[in-house]
C-alpha cells in the first residue's frame, strides 16, 4: 500500500479519469434545464447521479460504506469519489450558466407561441383568417358527467375562423371561450396543432337557472303578455300595477310553445334539406310566463303582481362594431397580452414603462385580479399576470407580445 499522499494523487487521477463522461452528461443536463425551462437542477442529485455514472455503487453513501472505507485503497477510492462530484459539479454550474445566458432562440413557452401556418389561410371578409375544425371524438372531462351525443355532434360539426396571425395558446384560449359561449359547456381544454386540427375535452352545460342570472340580480318570474320576438338576453321592462322594473330576460314561454332557450324542431320532408334552426330562438306573442333578472330592490313589486306587461327597451347601435372596423381600415388590430414575470413592465406603470413611444401601441383596458380597468390611466399599476387588451399596427403587436410575454 502506498503512502497517503500518493493515495491522495492516485485517488485525484481516478477521478479525473472516470469523471469525463459524469462531467459531460451534468453540463449537458444543466444546460438543457436552464435553457428550456429556466429550472436549476440541485446540485445534490446532480452530484448523486454523475458518481452513479462513474460506476460507483451506492451514491455518496459510499463515503460511509464500510465496504469501501476498510479497503486497502480506501483513500483512493473515496478522492476518486470527491474529484467525480466536484467536476461534475462544476460541469451543471457552468452548463446552467450557458443557458441562462445563451440567445433564446426556443423554449417550452414560444413551443406554445407557434403560429398556424400561413398555407391554412382563408381570405375571409378581406383578411386572412384560418378555419379551425375539431378532429376526432370530444372526450369527457374527468369528474364530471359525459356529453350527449347530440352536442357530441354539434361540436364536432362546427368550424371556427379566427386572425391567422394569432399564436396557438392564443387561438386555444379563444377557442375554449368560443365554446363555452355558444354551446354553455360547464368547462372545456382545447389543444390545437400547428395544422388547425383542435381536439377538445368537454364537461356537459350546468343546469339550473343561476347560471344565466348576472351578480347582484335576482330572478323573477311572472304571467305578463309578451311580445313577438322577445329573446333571451333582451333589455325590458315590466309593468305592473304599482311599479316599472327594468331587467334581462332569462327565460319567456308563451302558452302552448316552448320556452325560448329550447327551439322547437321543424317538421320537414324527409326528402328535403332541413333549413338551419334560429340562432336566437323567440317568443310567438301572447300570454305567458316570463323569468326577468332583477336587482334585488326591484323583486318585491313582481313577487306582489299576479299579472304585468311587458315593453322591450331599445339597446341603441353597437358603436364598438363600427369601431373595430375603422381600426381595421386604418391597419391597426388588437391583441390580448399576459404580462409575464419577467416582463419589463411587471411592477412599473403605463406611464413610466412609455409603452405608446416605446412599442407603438396604447393600451386600451387592464384586466387584474380586482376587475376590469377600461381606458387606464398613465399612473396605472402593471403586475405579472394581469391581462393587457392593446390596439396597434400588427407588426408592432406582434413585437410588444413578445417583449411582454
Amino acid at each position: 500500500m502506498a503512502s497517503l499522499p500518493v493515495e491522495i494523487l492516485l485517488g485525484v487521477y481516478l477521478g479525473l479519469l472516470v469523471g469525463v463522461i459524469p462531467a459531460l452528461v451534468s453540463g449537458a443536463l444543466g444546460f438543457t434545464f436552464k435553457y428550456f425551462t429556466g429550472v436549476t437542477l440541485p446540485g445534490f442529485g446532480v452530484a448523486v447521479l454523475a458518481i452513479a455514472l462513474a460506476g460507483v455503487s451506492g451514491g455518496l453513501l459510499a463515503l460511509a460504506d464500510q465496504s469501501i472505507t476498510s479497503l486497502p485503497n480506501a483513500e483512493r477510492v473515496i478522492t476518486a469519489i470527491l474529484v467525480v462530484a466536484m467536476v461534475s459539479l462544476y460541469a451543471h454550474a457552468k452548463g446552467d450558466q450557458m443557458g441562462a445566458n445563451f440567445p433564446k432562440r426556443l423554449s417550452l413557452q414560444s413551443l406554445r407561441e407557434k403560429k398556424l401556418s400561413t398555407d391554412l389561410a382563408d381570405l375571409v371578409g378581406g383578411r386572412d383568417e384560418v378555419r379551425i375544425h375539431v378532429v376526432g371524438e370530444i372526450a369527457d372531462m374527468e369528474g364530471y358527467p359525459p356529453l350527449s351525443e347530440p352536442l357530441r355532434a354539434e361540436i364536432r360539426g362546427s368550424e371556427w375562423t379566427f386572425p391567422v396571425d394569432l399564436r396557438i395558446g392564443e387561438l386555444e384560449s379563444r377557442l375554449e371561450d368560443r365554446l363555452k359561449t355558444e354551446h354553455d359547456l360547464g368547462d372545456v381544454a382545447v389543444n390545437i396543432d400547428e395544422r388547425g386540427q383542435a381536439t377538445v375535452v368537454a364537461a356537459p352545460p350546468f343546469s339550473g337557472l343561476s347560471k344565466r342570472v348576472g351578480d347582484g340580480r335576482h330572478a323573477v318570474s311572472i304571467d305578463a303578455k309578451l311580445p313577438t320576438g322577445l329573446a333571451r338576453g333582451d333589455e325590458v321592462t315590466v309593468l305592473t300595477t304599482d311599479a316599472q322594473v327594468r331587467g334581462t330576460v332569462v327565460s319567456a314561454r308563451c302558452e302552448g310553445s316552448k320556452p325560448v332557450e329550447t327551439p322547437e324542431e321543424p317538421e320537414v320532408d324527409a326528402t328535403e334539406k332541413p333549413p338551419t334552426p334560429a340562432q336566437a330562438p323567440t317568443t310567438d306573442g301572447g300570454e305567458g310566463r316570463l323569468t326577468v333578472g332583477v336587482r334585488r330592490t326591484d323583486a318585491q313589486p313582481l313577487l306582489r303582481a299576479s299579472t304585468a306587461k311587458v315593453v322591450v327597451e331599445p339597446r341603441g347601435t353597437r358603436r364598438e362594431f363600427e369601431l373595430v372596423s375603422l381600426l381595421r381600415r386604418a391597419g391597426s388590430r388588437f391583441q390580448r397580452v399576459t404580462i409575464g414575470a419577467d416582463s419589463a413592465l411587471d411592477g412599473q406603470t403605463i406611464g413610466a414603462a412609455a409603452v405608446r413611444e416605446t412599442y407603438g401601441v396604447a393600451i386600451v383596458a387592464v384586466r387584474t385580479q380586482g376587475g376590469w380597468r377600461l381606458a387606464p390611466r398613465g399612473d396605472s399599476d402593471l403586475t405579472a399576470g394581469d391581462e393587457l387588451y392593446a390596439v396597434g399596427p400588427r407588426e408592432a403587436l406582434t413585437a410588444f407580445t413578445e417583449a411582454v410575454a
